[in-house]
């Protein structure tokens, strides 16, 4: 008689009922290992694997797109069926050399429509390389394809006369379900916007010293850390030295009342495969720039991977999104609720500036602050950012909580 164990969803965090099956990573009827990863669900904060509980074969009782309740069985494992011995390093690397090939060569072999007009040469090329014939202009007689237009297309996308031939788009139009994330990111966006009274102050910033810094010390800082030494761990710093100047930066209003926070848990905004995600540092103010540096580092890498944890998701006190990154000069970031302040940074561009009267060309990164209105006022959001700015104009500041050492020395 067969052992049948019932897999039912867990729970992936406090307060989520339900969530969604993103995709089946095996199919129905696969004989799987214990802890395989058998599906990918998505709740309305993150992506999590869902590992088979024991060896056996799998039969599943919902399919993706399903939208499940926690504690709903997913599927049945069949634990008499046992999983086929594992094939030696050597075989196993062969196998896929043997699939590749196979495939490369029934992919390679593209029918060529009787209609196209090329030469026997141009047809030959056209069906080894699986080029789309209806994207080469032909340059020979009547519009025929030649080998020489072959060639072209396949070396740049370029026609015979050096024209752009354009991407290939149709009049298709094609709709895809939006992920039970997407959606949950949709909605706490137009809460923000249509719940806070938010505004944006802007500053820019002279990157000079920290990028001469950065030149001088980067190979060391690699040699002794481990890890580089990128801009983000001195805008982490200079964040935690200025949200303890500004508390109310740092804090959040519950109902009727206004939440401060002895620490800086600082979301960094991070890219992945499933989109912009902000993995939490914890306590970031009690660290150092090389902490900084490898806490994102390992961060990133779980996010790329998919290995963020409910919890390494949730809880920030501020956060930092970069959008420089991607090119942008300015933007207004939108808070991440239930935060009441985000940081974002920008592009770097050398701008002509003009210092102690007279016009130099420097590394300029415009930065911005969105901020809830109804618990940061005005003069807080400027005085933190103008804060922020002094101390990544002049590093040596966050050693000294935002001091000058001279203010030090004085006791100012």
């Amino acid at each position: 008689m067969a052992d049948i164990l019932e897999m039912k969803m867990p729970s992936p965090g406090e307060s989520i009922t339900e969530v969604e099956v993103a995709q089946l990573l095996v199919a129905d009827g696969d004989v799987v290992d214990i802890d395989q990863p058998l599906a990918e669900i998505d709740s309305d904060k993150a992506t999590l694997e869902l590992n088979a509980e024991a060896a056996g074969k799998v039969e599943f009782m919902v399919g993706e797109g399903d939208t499940v309740e926690v504690g709903q069985v997913v599927c049945k494992i069949d634990t008499s069926f046992k999983p086929e011995p594992k094939a030696e390093p050597e075989a196993v690397a062969e196998a896929p050399k043997a699939a590749d090939k196979a495939a490369s060569k029934v992919e390679a072999k593209v029918a060529v429509d009787a209609n196209v007009k090329a030469t026997p040469v141009a047809k030959a090329m056209i069906q080894e390389t699986g080029a789309k014939a209806a994207q080469i202009k032909g340059s020979g007689e009547g519009g025929k394809i030649l080998k020489q237009d072959v060639e072209m297309y396949l070396a740049g996308g370029f026609d015979s006369a050096d024209q752009l031939s354009g991407w290939g788009g149709s009049r298709d139009q094609s709709k895809e379900k939006m992920s039970s994330l997407r959606r949950k990111i949709a909605t706490r966006l137009v809460a923000v916007k249509n719940e806070t009274a938010m505004l944006t102050t802007f500053n820019e910033v002279d990157m000079s010293y920290i990028m001469d810094l950065r030149k001088k010390y980067k190979v060391a800082f690699k040699e002794k850390h481990g890890v580089g030494l990128g801009f983000m761990s001195f805008f982490t710093k200079a964040v935690t030295e200025a949200l303890n100047t500004f508390p109310a930066v740092n804090a959040h209003i519950d109902g009727q009342e206004m939440v401060f926070h002895n620490y800086a848990d600082i979301g960094i905004a991070v890219s992945s495969p499933k989109g912009l995600m902000v993995p939490v540092l914890r306590n970031a103010e009690q660290m150092n720039l090389a902490e900084i540096e490898g806490g994102i580092k390992a961060l990133a890498i779980k996010a790329r991977d998919g290995k963020l944890s409910l919890e390494e998701m949730t809880g920030g006190t501020f956060t930092i999104t970069n959008g420089g990154v991607f090119g942008s000069m300015l933007s207004t970031p939108i808070i991440n609720p239930p935060q009441s302040a985000i940081l974002g940074m920008h592009n770097i561009v050398e701008r002509p500036v003009a210092i102690n009267g007279k016009v130099e060309i420097r590394p300029i990164m415009y930065v911005a602050l969105s901020y809830d209105h109804r618990i940061i006022d005005g003069k807080e959001s400027v005085s933190f950012l103008v804060k922020v700015k002094q101390m990544l104009e002049n590093p040596s500041w966050m050693l000294f909580g935002g001091k000058e050492p001279e203010q030090i020395l004085l006791g100012l």
